[in-house]
This record gives structure tokens, C-alpha cells and sequence, in this order.
């Protein structure tokens, strides 16, 4: 079968081609013809073997594929933790969720690590009371778009939205942002705050770290939460513990590989989304489809943020 696999951590560059025996699914696991496989901003830390989970050399990439069951023929998304930059997956049985008729692969994919990722940076993190403003990072993102999408419906009672180009705040605002301001650095802390009418926020939503960690947590109101769930600059920030104190502001980290440690908190939640999907309330951004072959160009448009909601990976292209 066709395949990336990595046999060396570096660039986009070390993601190569190459003809792989197709996969045996071992005991409790379920073998996947995949029809697309997904790309996470996380894809590109494993590539550099900067991520919180460590890799062994070789590997096949990609841990989320949209398919078919090859035992019973199922429409199925999985989360397979690795292999999904492949034409055929495998993954733990409890893992692998029916896509619902009239919902298509980009879609039920966009709702699996994104949409799960949203859902809990709401309900499980931040812990979203009715009222309270939410500041949504990279608003024109995978998770970013969903995010913005979930937070009027989950109870936020202002969502403001950042992006890095006109273009990417203007989708923000398409997607049900109440306001759309620049994302650089400089002077965001002040934006953010000119941006809830003056006062600060009471929640964050973070995945970039370095000065953006630092902005969003001088723009918290006391009591006021900054959920982090990504480092995409790769600049890791301390706080002490006497600046939390004194300012009655809480840093809450989420990693989505804890869900899949606690029973129920995967099905529900997505179960929950494709719900929500069906009403019309969550519309998914699609930023584009690569041949398989490519996936080292896909790579560098995500991390060069060239890119736009939720991108996709075609193994027969």
C-alpha cells in the first residue's frame, strides 16, 4: 500500500512516499480503508519529535482517518494514534465511530480531534458559565472556526475572535464572532481588552504560547481562565504561583490524549457534535484536500498559516 513514513526527524522533507506492507489489525482492533486521512497542527511537532508524546523511528504519520470498516464496509472515522498517512489503518475498536448518513469524510473528521478539542476546551476546561466573554485564538483555524462556532450555543455571552489577515477574520465573523481583531503580539492585551468594551475577559482560548500566552493572560479578568492546548510557536511560558494568586487567575492545560483515557468522553461529546452539525448550528470549514503525495507541502502551509479550517490528506491522489 501507498504510505508516508518518517525515517528521520527534521522537515517537511523526511515525510517520503514509499510502498508498505498493508497493516495486520491486532486483537480488539479494526482495519480501515481510508478514504482521507487528517492533518493536526500536532502532525508537525511529531515530525521534529517535539511533542509532548515522544516517537520511535520508523512511522507512518496521521492519527485520524475517515474510511471504511474493511470487515463490514462502515462509513467510520478512528482515531488510530498513528498510520493514518496510509491507504489502508488500523485502530482500537472502541476508537472507531459510525459517520452518520448525509455527512461527508472532511466533515465527520473536522468533528473528531477538533471538534472534540472544542467541545472540551468549553465544557471540560474553561468551564463556560452563561454570560461570560470568550477570546478564540486563531479563529479561522480547524479547532479555532469550531470554537467560535460552539460558543454563543454553549453559553458565551461575546465571543471575539483573532486572526493573522483580513481574510481569516472575516471568515471569524462569517462563523458567528462578535468581534475580529488582529493577532500579532504587539499590543494584543489592549486589543483584547478595546475589544470586550473595555473590560477584561474572562476566558481564553490559547494554542500559540510565547507572547500571545502572555497578552491573553494580561487581558484575564479575576477569576477569568486561559485554556492552553497548544504551543505553535514552540516558546514555552512559567508563571508563578503568587502572580495567580494575587490576580485570581486560573492557566488550565488540555491534551486531547486524556480523553481517550476516561470512558465517555469521546462518544458523547461527538455524538453531541454531530447533532449540533445537523441542526445547523456548526458549519465545517474544509481549507483544502492534498494527494497523499504532498503531504510535506500540506505540512508547510499549516505551519506557515497559509491555511484555513480543517485540513485533509486523499491516499488514492
Amino acid at each position: 500500500m501507498r504510505a508516508i513514513q518518517q525515517r528521520e526527524f527534521g522537515g517537511p522533507e523526511v515525510l517520503e512516499l514509499v510502498e508498505l506492507p498493508m497493516p495486520q489489525p491486532a486483537a480488539g482492533e479494526v482495519l480501515i480503508e481510508v478514504t482521507r486521512a487528517g492533518l493536526n497542527f500536532a502532525d508537525t511537532h511529531q515530525r521534529t519529535n517535539s511533542y509532548i508524546a515522544k516517537k520511535t523511528l520508523p512511522f507512518v504519520p496521521g492519527v485520524e482517518v475517515a474510511g471504511r470498516r474493511a470487515d463490514t464496509g462502515e462509513r467510520v472515522i478512528a482515531l488510530c494514534g498513528e498510520g493514518g498517512y496510509a491507504e489502508y489503518a488500523t485502530a482500537p475498536a472502541e476508537l472507531v465511530f459510525p459517520i452518520p448518513d448525509g455527512v461527508d469524510d472532511g466533515t465527520a473528521l473536522a468533528l473528531l480531534i477538533q471538534g472534540l478539542t472544542a467541545w472540551h476546551l468549553y465544557k471540560t476546561s474553561a468551564q463556560l458559565r452563561p454570560g461570560e466573554s470568550v477570546v478564540v485564538h486563531a479563529a479561522a483555524g480547524g479547532t479555532g472556526s469550531l470554537a467560535v462556532q460552539l460558543g454563543k450555543p454553549l453559553g458565551a455571552g461575546r465571543v471575539i475572535a483573532t486572526a493573522s489577515t483580513e481574510e481569516k477574520r472575516a471568515l471569524a465573523l462569517s462563523l458567528g464572532a462578535d468581534v475580529a481583531i488582529d493577532a500579532a503580539p504587539d499590543g494584543l492585551a489592549e486589543r483584547l481588552l478595546e475589544a470586550n468594551g473595555g473590560a477584561p475577559v474572562d476566558v481564553v482560548l490559547e494554542m500559540a504560547g510565547g507572547e500571545v500566552f502572555d497578552a491573553s493572560f494580561d487581558a484575564l479578568a479575576p477569576f477569568g481562565r486561559l485554556v492552553v492546548y497548544g504551543i505553535a510557536t514552540r516558546e514555552q511560558r512559567e508563571v508563578r504561583s503568587g502572580k495567580l494568586m494575587k490576580t485570581s487567575r486560573a492557566v488550565v492545560g488540555f491534551w486531547f490524549n486524556h480523553c481517550l483515557e476516561r470512558p465517555g468522553m469521546v462518544e458523547a461529546a461527538l455524538t453531541d457534535l454531530f447533532a449540533r452539525a445537523a441542526r445547523g448550528e456548526l458549519s465545517v470549514v474544509v481549507g483544502g484536500t492534498y494527494p497523499l503525495s504532498e503531504a510535506a507541502r500540506a505540512q508547510t502551509d499549516l505551519a506557515g498559516r497559509r491555511t484555513t479550517g480543517k485540513l485533509l490528506l486523499d491516499p488514492k491522489a
